[in-house]
């Protein structure tokens, strides 16, 4: 069972947002859908609460309403092995009106930020030379999505 459960505040967008996140991520899957009643105070029928799961982590995502919007003071961090999987994932992330922005991280047409980052960086970054992992850092600050040969290259001083 798991102990923290992220909770995720939309205006009125919390089951479409499920869904779009379930379709991106393998081993993700749907939970349950609680709806507003006559008590309100969401239109009857409505989604009020939307569980579901990612990559087996649970969340959970509530219509809300408009007082309060997502900032990148909050984001979820993707772990990618390879560029491919980096690739995959920025250009769904990024679909129907998502915001890239520096350094791996994207805002999603929701608002939710994410930070796609290849394993490769924090290898790469961790090197006790500090020229080498200076020259990495550099790279990935001029980068929008990581770049995982370009990281290297950047390594290798080329």
């Amino acid at each position: 069972m798991q102990k923290i459960t992220p909770f995720l505040w939309y205006d009125n967008q919390a089951e479409e947002a499920a869904k779009f996140y379930t379709s991106i991520f393998k081993n993700s899957k749907m939970g349950t859908v609680r709806r507003y009643g006559e008590a309100g105070p969401g239109p009857k029928g409505s989604a009020m609460t939307v569980e579901f799961q990612i990559e087996g982590q649970d969340f959970v995502a509530l219509n809300g309403g408009p007082h309060y919007q997502f900032t990148p003071a909050i984001s979820l961090f993707v772990k990618c092995e390879t560029q491919a999987e980096v690739d995959d994932l920025w250009e769904k992330l990024l679909s129907g009106g998502g915001k890239p922005n520096r350094c791996g991280w994207l805002q999603d047409k929701f608002g939710v930020s994410w930070q796609v980052i290849p394993t490769a960086l924090g290898k790469l970054m961790g090197d006790p030379d500090p020229q080498k992992s200076g020259r990495v850092v550099r790279a990935m600050l001029q980068m929008e999505k990581i770049n995982i040969e370009g990281l290297k290259r950047a390594y290798e001083g080329k």
